[in-house]
């Protein structure tokens, strides 16, 4: 396995639409998510899609709540309800920055596993999230793109002080 370098904000590569995985069981798809597991892993994040690492191709991997790591290729999402919740949202693609971002709570997904099987099923809470953050970055989109309030956007260490201010008021 290796680690892979991560794009950031400003490159291209996260500006566009990826492409379908024509052949999900092929090597060069399963050492890639192996070579995703261990970069997010190693940058301390919870998903990374593949044109986070260069590689405009649909498919992203995931922390699971087991601590282990699960692939979907080709997903698909489907928002189940009306409900969304808002909440601070990271990503390895733009460093030390945090935003408040609207999302749905539940959603249904479908898609390919890291098996080539065809997988489908709900996600709520912080896994709904994460997929519709990662789909997002498959089509081109970043997190501050869907912000409501860019009030609700800095740099992690100003918005724990202003955090800290704000509860130091409150007492």
């Amino acid at each position: 396995m290796a680690l892979l370098k991560i794009a950031r904000m400003g490159h291209p590569v996260l500006l566009g639409r990826a492409e379908e995985v024509a052949d999900p069981t092929a090597p060069e798809i399963r050492r890639l998510i192996a070579d995703m597991a261990e970069t997010m892993e190693d940058a301390g994040g919870i998903g990374l899609a593949a044109p986070q690492v260069h590689v405009p191709l649909r498919l992203f991997v995931w922390r699971t709540g087991a601590g282990g790591v699960s692939a979907l290729i080709n997903p698909e999402l489907e928002q189940v309800g009306e409900e969304t919740d808002l909440a601070w949202e990271g990503c390895l693609s733009i460093p030390g920055l945090r935003g408040a971002v609207r999302r749905a709570s539940r959603l249904r997904f479908s898609g390919i596993d890291m098996d080539g099987r065809e997988i489908a099923g709900e996600a709520a809470g912080i896994v709904a999230r994460v997929m519709q953050h990662e789909t997002d970055h498959l089509d081109g989109v970043l997190y501050p793109m869907r912000m409501e309030d860019l009030g609700q956007f800095g740099f992690v260490e100003e918005l724990a002080r202003a955090q800290a201010r704000t509860a130091k008021e409150e007492t």
